[in-house]
C-alpha cells in the first residue's frame, strides 16, 4: 500500500480558454476546466454519455505551454494530483472547490 499516491490522469477538452495569471514573481498560473465524457448503452440499447467537469491549475514551464498552445476545445492528456482549497465569497460564505494540479501534459490534437 505504500506505493499508493495522490494521482490522477485524465483525458477529455478543454471547456474554455485557459486563464493565464502572472504573479509579481514573474510564475504563471493556468486555469481552466476540463469535460471528461464517458459512454454507455442503457437498456434500450441507447448510447448514454456523461459529462464530468474537472477544474485544473498548471504553474510555470507547464502554464506557459498551456497558454501559448492550447484553446477551448483542445484534446489533452493530464496527470497529476487533487488537491483541495477553501476561499470566502464576496457574501462571506465559505467555498470549497478541488482542483487537479498537473505535472505532465500531453496535447492529443483533437478538437470538438
Amino acid at each position: 500500500m505504500s506505493t499508493l499516491r495522490n494521482k490522477v490522469q485524465l483525458i477529455g477538452n478543454l471547456g474554455n480558454n485557459p486563464e493565464i495569471i502572472t504573479l509579481d514573481s514573474g510564475k504563471k498560473l493556468a486555469k481552466f476546466s476540463l469535460a471528461t465524457n464517458e459512454s454507455y448503452k442503457n437498456t434500450e440499447g441507447e448510447k448514454i454519455t456523461n459529462t464530468d467537469w474537472h477544474n485544473i491549475i498548471a504553474w510555470g514551464k507547464t502554464a506557459e505551454i498551456i497558454e501559448k498552445y492550447l484553446d477551448k476545445g483542445n484534446e489533452i492528456a493530464i496527470e497529476g494530483k487533487l488537491t483541495s482549497r477553501s476561499y470566502e465569497d464576496k457574501d462571506g460564505n465559505k467555498k470549497y472547490i478541488t482542483e487537479v494540479v498537473v505535472n505532465e501534459l500531453l496535447m492529443l490534437g483533437n478538437k470538438q
